[in-house]
Parts: structure tokens; C-alpha cells; sequence
């Protein structure tokens, strides 16, 4: 009876916390000033010195611990031929209850925050075709030169030979130096880690993800390592509190880009480039594919790498899995869903 009442209690309170939720995202300000530099920075960084330590990514083992527990869930379901059903119900509502509160609480409040081009003093607007194609042509030049200063010649593609270990701790040195500039990107304590769920992230087609109970940053190993730069950078804005999709992006993107080092710096040019790119085709596809043209053939094979590695993982489930993301991002604040990402073009014009 103790239990039922409880879980009676802790349902009810979830319609309290979805109620709350509704209301407190109108107020980004009061988000911003009292949990995004207020109480989140404290929340970040004990966690990351919690969790930060162990070598190996524990918020995996909590996704792997809670999918046996959702097949278990199931069985227990079918096998009982859904007897008990509210008292089930209940059950679980009040654990939905919980993870809602934790998830909210830990890092999700961070989606309803003031934009981050307010938070750097300037205005992302609606931009032109000229505007988008004048960058575009900018990137291809960076992305040339960038590349011969790597390669020496323009048919070889870029390998990256730095360990992943080596990339995460490069990664961080680039938010000390924005930091410096900005304290909105000041990075402590821990680093992003080599998810243990790899495979999965590849079926799946994703490149990283931050856990929001662990606030641990785990990125996709099985990719070519000239997406891991930019792909850690972003994960590792998500830890400062930018869960915007666009917004880790372009941070991201500012990380590897003023990097010292000409493979941070190579592959986010790289990673700009697709993005301007992918906008420009649907506008102009003809001068998109001049442009195209114009990019050494070594690019190109690094494009190819890309793109042959998310062919092999291809599955009939893949689409399932991004209609249950974007649907996630529009539930939190991002009316664009998964075409977020590719908003980040407004911030680099």
C-alpha cells in the first residue's frame, strides 16, 4: 500500500513538473541568470569531477543498464498477459516522474536559456543567397589551403595522427583559449570519453551524445577521425551548458577552427564547408557543384570517408531513430527539430 501511494504521489508530480516546464520556458532570462550561470555551472562541474575520472563512460553503462530494464519491463508485461495494469501503470509513470525531474534538473533547463547570439552581443538574421554563396566560396578557399599546408599535395587526403586521447585534450586547450576572450567557454575538469555504445551510435547514425545524468560526453570511435575534432568540441559545449543543437555546433565549430593545431583547424573547415554546402544546394545547386569542383581531390576523399562509413551502417531502423530525436529537439524548445544542426550557417555568416 506504501508503495502504490507513492507512486500515486511521484505521478502526480510529474503533471506538476510538465505543468512547471510549460511555464518556466517563456522566462529564458530567468533561466539564464539562475540556472544556465547560476546553479548549472556548480551542478557541471561536481559531476564532472564525480565521473570525470574513470576511463570508461559510466552514463553508457546507465543506457545499457536501462534498456535490459525496459526488455525486462516488456517481458514482465507479456508474461503476465497485462494483469495488474494500474498498479503497473503506476509504477511506471512514477519512475518517468523521476528520470523527468533528473533530466531538468541536471542539464535539460539549459534548452530554454537566452539564445547564445544574445549571450555574444550580435543578431543572427535570415541570410541571402549571396550571403550564404560568398561564405561558401570563403570556406573553399580556407578548406584548399588549409589542406595543401597539411598535405603538400592536393590528391592526398588528410589522416589525422593524433590519438583520441590527444584530440580531447586539444579540444580543451581550445576552450581555454576562447576562455580567455569569453568566460562564457570556460571548460574545467574532465574530458569527453570513447563511447562503450559505438556501434549502436553508428546503426543509429549519430556521432556523439551527452548523457544529462552524468554530464559525461561520449563520442562515436567507429567514425573516421576527421569528424571526431569538431564532433568532441560540440559534445563538450553541450557540458557547458549550450544544448542547442546549432549553438554546439558553431561553438564547436569556434573551438577547432582557432586551434592551433592544423588538423583541429583542417576539420573544421571541413565541417563548416558540408554545412554551407548542404544550404547551398538546395538554393543554388548549380553554383553549388562549381564550387564543389573547386576543392582538391584529397577533400573530396575525406568527404568520400565520410560518407562511405555512414553508407556501411545504413538499417531500416536508422529513420525510426531520427524521427524519435527530432521529435525529442521539438519537445525542447527546437522548433526545426534535426534541421537545427544545419543552423549554425546563420552564426558563421
Amino acid at each position: 500500500m506504501m508503495n502504490k501511494k507513492k507512486n500515486i504521489y511521484l505521478t502526480f508530480f510529474l503533471g506538476i513538473q510538465i505543468l512547471f516546464m510549460r511555464w518556466i520556458e517563456s522566462y529564458p532570462s530567468f533561466i539564464e541568470t539562475y540556472y544556465s550561470r547560476g546553479i548549472y555551472p556548480y551542478i557541471s562541474s561536481f559531476l564532472r569531477i564525480l565521473f570525470g575520472w574513470m576511463p570508461f563512460s559510466l552514463g553508457d553503462l546507465i543506457i545499457i543498464f536501462f534498456g535490459l530494464c525496459l526488455i525486462y519491463v516488456i517481458y514482465k508485461l507479456v508474461s503476465t498477459r497485462f494483469t495488474n495494469m494500474v498498479s503497473k501503470i503506476l509504477g511506471i509513470t512514477s519512475f518517468i516522474s523521476i528520470i523527468y525531474f533528473l533530466f531538468y534538473f541536471l542539464w535539460g533547463l539549459n534548452y530554454f536559456r537566452e539564445p547564445l547570439d544574445k549571450n555574444l552581443k550580435f543578431k543572427t538574421t535570415p541570410y541571402n543567397n549571396q550571403e550564404l554563396l560568398n561564405l561558401t566560396k570563403y570556406l573553399v578557399s580556407k578548406l584548399n589551403e588549409s589542406h595543401l599546408r597539411i598535405t603538400k599535395s592536393d590528391s592526398i587526403s588528410v589522416i589525422v595522427p593524433h590519438s583520441n586521447k590527444d584530440i580531447y585534450l586539444l579540444a580543451k586547450k581550445g576552450y581555454k583559449k576562447l576562455a580567455n576572450n569569453n568566460s562564457l567557454f570556460t571548460y574545467k575538469y574532465g574530458l569527453a570519453k570513447n563511447s562503450l555504445i559505438s556501434v549502436f551510435q553508428s546503426y543509429n547514425g549519430t556521432s556523439g551524445y551527452l548523457n544529462p545524468f552524468t554530464l559525461e560526453a561520449q563520442v562515436n570511435m567507429r567514425m573516421p577521425k576527421i569528424n571526431l575534432p569538431v564532433t568532441i568540441a560540440h559534445e563538450m559545449a553541450h557540458q557547458l551548458g549550450y544544448a542547442a543543437e546549432n549553438e554546439a555546433n558553431f561553438v564547436g565549430f569556434i573551438n577547432t577552427f582557432n586551434n592551433a593545431d592544423p588538423y583541429l583547424k583542417y576539420a573544421a573547415v571541413l565541417f563548416g564547408f558540408r554545412h554551407c554546402y548542404s544550404d547551398l544546394i538546395k538554393r543554388n545547386p548549380d553554383q553549388a557543384k562549381i564550387l564543389a569542383q573547386q576543392l582538391n581531390l584529397g577533400i573530396l576523399k575525406n568527404f568520400a570517408e565520410s560518407r562511405d562509413f555512414w553508407e556501411e551502417y545504413k538499417n531500416p531502423f536508422e529513420p525510426f531513430f531520427k524521427e524519435s530525436y527530432d521529435a525529442y529537439l521539438k519537445a525542447n524548445g527546437q522548433e526545426s527539430g534535426i534541421k537545427t544542426y544545419n543552423q549554425m550557417v546563420a552564426f558563421l555568416i
